[in-house]
């Protein structure tokens, strides 16, 4: 299951548009698995780096990441990703809901 777990998670990753982001939890309702959030964090741990794995902030708008999140923020930002004065994204004016296309093969 975790792959096909985690390759569910990289085809959501993989749409969400430049300029724009999606929270952890959205990824994990778009999969159907509604209360996975934590899961789609294990699987962007290990997220392919030719996605956009920067344009997923937690549902706050926070920036998760550890050492990573000022690099996340800055890609962000150069991408026109708009911010709150606390430094979370402001996920009213960019969060975008990315269906996930499941594979009819």
């Amino acid at each position: 299951m975790a792959d096909s777990f985690f390759q569910k998670v990289y085809a959501v990753v993989a749409a969400i548009p430049y300029g724009k982001v999606t929270s952890y939890g959205d990824i994990a309702k778009a999969i159907g698995y509604p209360r996975r959030a934590r899961f789609v964090g294990f699987a962007m741990r290990a997220c392919p780096d030719h996605l956009p794995w920067h344009r997923v902030v937690k549902a706050d708008g926070s920036i998760a990441g550890g050492d990573f999140a000022p690099v996340r923020e800055m890609l962000l930002r150069n991408e026109g990703v708009p911010f709150l004065q606390d430094g979370r994204v402001d996920m009213q004016q960019c969060r975008v809901t990315v269906p996930y296309a499941a594979d009819k093969s």
